[in-house]
């Protein structure tokens, strides 16, 4: 099986509710909602919160991380 090599972090990275909202197709409350829950595959940074793109979709599509 042929692996994707993974993005470049600048490119991979989510920062924000916001932003993690519109890679998963979710409204913000939702979302928003999903992370203060421990739903989804972020965390808290100085704030706000942070996570990736790559390790949102594989959470998403049931792989482990």
């Amino acid at each position: 099986m042929q692996t994707t090599p993974e993005p470049e972090l600048k490119d991979d990275i989510l920062w924000g509710a916001s932003a993690i909202a519109k890679e998963i197709g979710r409204g913000e409350r939702t979302t928003f909602y999903m992370l203060e829950r421990g739903e989804l595959d972020a965390k808290k940074v100085c704030g706000r919160w942070v996570s990736t793109k790559s390790k949102l979709r594989r959470q998403l599509a049931g792989e482990k991380s």
